[in-house]
């Protein structure tokens, strides 16, 4: 059985689907906040992507064997043999 309070809610909610237009789709409340999640997480990763490349140091230095490489790498290579 239903009671008063659900028939009253049902009966508004009728009058409501009765006015919905079919051809009109709109994201609503629930659109914008799934997309103002995202763009949160989005930012929140850049930011701390971010501060990782930060630490990140590109500047190579030479291992204390390769001394004897850079005098090698400055000589030509040789030209391969064609037959």
């Amino acid at each position: 059985m239903m009671s008063a309070t659900s028939t009253l809610a049902l009966t508004h909610f009728v009058t409501l689907a009765d006015s919905f237009d079919k051809d009109k789709v709109t994201p609503g409340v629930l659109g914008f906040i799934v997309f103002a999640v995202i763009g949160g997480a989005v930012w929140l990763l850049m930011k701390s992507m971010n501060k990782q490349m930060k630490k990140v140091d590109f500047e190579e230095q030479p291992e204390e064997g390769d001394a004897g490489t850079a005098t090698a790498a400055s000589t030509p290579a040789p030209t391969p043999k064609t037959s």
